[in-house]
């Protein structure tokens, strides 16, 4: 049971609620980690606006496999599930791949790369050796994308503890981080 209340949409702050019906209106329902993040409107509004930037960097397979590889190095089990979930049905990402990417590793070399990194950035917090910002960098990303896999990371590591803190209800089938 979470430990923080999530409130439905209309329970939640008037400031919130234009954001959760998009929302709602774009993936036919509000996921319990938005209707939690919306209790506060300034961190709805920046997890937002970060979410939306970050959406035109990697290509979505790339971005999903880093949140699966994050959600694991965190334990958080709402994380794994949603992005298992989005992996698989919305971007067809096979159960082995997935599984790999808990792992920080992939079967496609340069999402290795991206993915390994991801790991590396999570469990060093940030403090990566030169050895692996050389190697994702030899793998074809630029710098700039060097900073947008960051950036990814940021964005997991921020929903990844607001789920821990609140042991949010999982609305999507469950998956653990015990089981990679």
């Amino acid at each position: 049971m979470t430990r923080l209340t999530v409130p439905t949409r209309d329970q939640s702050p008037a400031a919130s609620q234009p954001v959760l019906d998009a929302v709602g209106k774009q993936l036919g329902v509000i996921p319990n980690l938005f209707r939690l993040i919306g209790t506060s409107p300034a961190a709805l509004e920046g997890f937002m606006a970060l979410s939306g930037a970050l959406n035109k960097t990697l290509d979505a397979k790339t971005r999903e496999r880093v949140a699966l590889a994050v959600a694991q190095v965190n334990g958080c089990d709402y994380c794994l599930s949603a992005h298992t979930y989005i992996g698989g049905a919305l971007l067809k990402l096979d159960e082995s791949e997935m599984t790999l990417n808990r792992r920080g590793l992939s079967g496609d070399a340069k999402a290795n790369a991206a993915v390994m990194f991801a790991r590396k950035v999570t469990e060093t917090r940030g403090k990566v050796s030169d050895a692996d910002l050389a190697a994702v960098k030899l793998a074809g990303f630029t710098e700039a994308q060097v900073i947008d896999i960051v950036a990814n990371v940021a964005i997991n590591v921020l929903t990844n503890f607001v789920n821990n803190v609140a042991e949010t209800d999982i609305d999507f089938p469950v998956v653990h981080a015990e089981a990679a």
